[in-house]
């Protein structure tokens, strides 16, 4: 099977990339990468030539432009790049019999809700901020793009709170920010009115390829670890693996004016896989990550060009 991969050098991109190299369908050569040379949000339309060049048979379109802020200090910028260029890419593929699967977000939803359910595959998007909306009209576009033909498949993959290596995630910033919070003997104030299912790159990327692997994959699915948590319960689990001496303090989401509002319940309720198991608890994917996390973090604050400036490799 030949897999092209939209945002290849992005944090899931990356992981994406690394489980189709190891799936026993993509071929010695593996999955093609797609870089923004190959796809750029600001110019879709090269996408045509790289079909063409490359003949995929699916396209896991991981681009975006995921700086939330950035998309609320520029809405039309956010749906140019999030919601037109993934139509463009839709088109192509649908017109080209090339199976597609968008990756989407949690951000879809408004984060009303206060039933303690997480949001379904099939509830009602309604976005609360140009971040959301431009995802969702990327999803609408792509489903228009694919309602127009026959033969090849589309899959919406939503996810959140994606932690993993690449540039700077949360809990790279939490232990940053808990060191700094130790060192002037104050507690680590972080927000515990935002709900969200921390998600490991890796196991959003086993999954995506399980999908692969299952050869029907049309549909609405939910990716994310099990269980949830507020930012505040996800900051106290990483600074109890680090072993950082820092209480950690519920604050409000309203201690910190942003650009953009999140959803405030954020969390998804995960879909079923093809092996009816779901993916591990977030805390375990945690267990997982942290120890290759605390070796690039340490090795970061040790290096002489600056404390954390670079990422886990």
């Amino acid at each position: 099977m030949r897999v092209a991969v939209t945002g290849a050098d992005g944090r899931l991109g990356r992981a994406v990339m690394a489980a189709l190299d190891d799936a026993p369908f993509t071929g010695p050569g593996g999955a093609i990468p797609w870089t923004r040379t190959a796809f750029d949000l600001d110019a879709p339309e090269s996408c045509a030539e790289w079909i063409a060049r490359a003949r995929p048979e699916v396209v896991v379109h991981c681009a975006a432009w995921t700086d939330v802020d950035g998309c609320a200090r520029e809405p039309d910028l956010a749906m140019a790049r999030n919601g037109l260029a993934t139509g463009v890419l839709a088109e192509e593929c649908a017109a080209n019999g090339v199976d597609l699967i968008v990756i989407s977000t949690n951000e879809v939803f408004n984060g009303r809700r206060t039933d303690g359910r997480g949001y379904a595959a099939d509830d009602e998007p309604a976005p609360v901020n140009p971040y959301g909306a431009s995802k969702l009209a990327g999803e609408r576009a792509a489903r228009v793009a694919f309602e127009q033909t026959e033969g090849p498949q589309l899959a919406i993959a939503r996810t959140a709170w994606l932690f993993g290596p690449g540039r700077p995630d949360f809990p790279w910033k939490i232990l940053a920010a808990a060191e700094k919070a130790a060192s002037a003997g104050e507690p680590l104030r972080v927000v515990g009115d935002e709900w969200g299912s921390p998600t490991f790159t890796a196991d959003v990327a086993d999954a995506i390829v399980e999908l692969l692997g299952e050869g029907t994959f049309a549909g609405t699915h939910h990716l994310v670890n099990g269980g949830f948590a507020t930012r505040a319960d996800w900051a106290r689990d990483i600074v109890a693996r680090a072993g950082v001496a820092v209480e950690v303090v519920d604050v409000p989401m309203t201690t910190w004016p942003r650009p953009s509002t999140p959803p405030r319940w954020g969390v998804l309720e995960p879909t079923p896989l093809p092996s009816g198991e779901p993916l591990r608890p977030w805390q375990a994917a945690m267990a997982d990550y942290a120890p290759a996390l605390l070796r690039a973090y340490r090795a970061a604050r040790a290096a002489p060009s600056g404390p954390v400036s670079r990422t886990p490799a």
